[in-house]
């Protein structure tokens, strides 16, 4: 199972990243889709890396996007496998792409078929689901050309800045 394409790569984290994920989970901006409402500490951070890596053991994997730039890797965003359960072999899919200008360049749904044949091939998951804000256009599209499809509504969900928003659930089953 190869993690990499000719334009992006899915990767482990490393203790290097702390400072990428200490701007990106402390980002207020970020926090509208993560439902986080409080910063992270360095130490925090530091702590979930060094034990990050063993879904089985923390059902949750999170690995890092880098994509190709000028013959090197920019770390970009990342994907995410959470609420695993190995029983009923499901789990959660989170991505994110940071930064406005490497959105719209394919690498969420490239990042999104190499997690998906990854989970279905290696980690014998045969249900994936994600929630969506209806108002999420961008990822809501990006979900169904990976193969996703809606099976579900929330309506009124989400309680935001600009009132409360309806989420759509969508699963892809293998």
């Amino acid at each position: 199972m190869i993690l990499e394409s000719d334009t992006i790569r899915l990767r482990a984290v490393e203790p290097s990243d702390i400072d990428l994920l200490y701007l990106w989970e402390n980002d207020p901006d970020v926090w509208t889709v993560s439902e986080s409402i409080t910063p992270y500490s360095r130490f925090e951070l530091e702590k979930y890396i060094l034990s990050e890596g063993d879904i089985f053991a923390n059902k949750q994997l999170r690995m890092m996007i880098d994509c190709k730039q000028n013959g090197a890797y920019l770390t970009v965003g990342t994907v995410d496998l959470f609420d695993f359960n190995p029983l009923h072999r499901r789990a959660g899919l989170g991505i994110m792409i940071y930064s406005p200008e490497n959105r719209e360049k394919g690498y969420a749904s490239e990042a999104l078929n190499m997690l998906i044949e990854y989970a279905f091939a290696v980690l014998n998951i045969s249900v994936l689901y994600c929630n969506i804000s209806a108002d999420n256009h961008k990822s809501v599209n990006c979900l169904e050309k990976v193969g996703f499809e809606k099976c579900g509504l929330k309506k009124s969900w989400n309680l935001t800045p600009n009132g409360r928003e309806d989420e759509i659930m969508f699963q892809l089953i293998k």
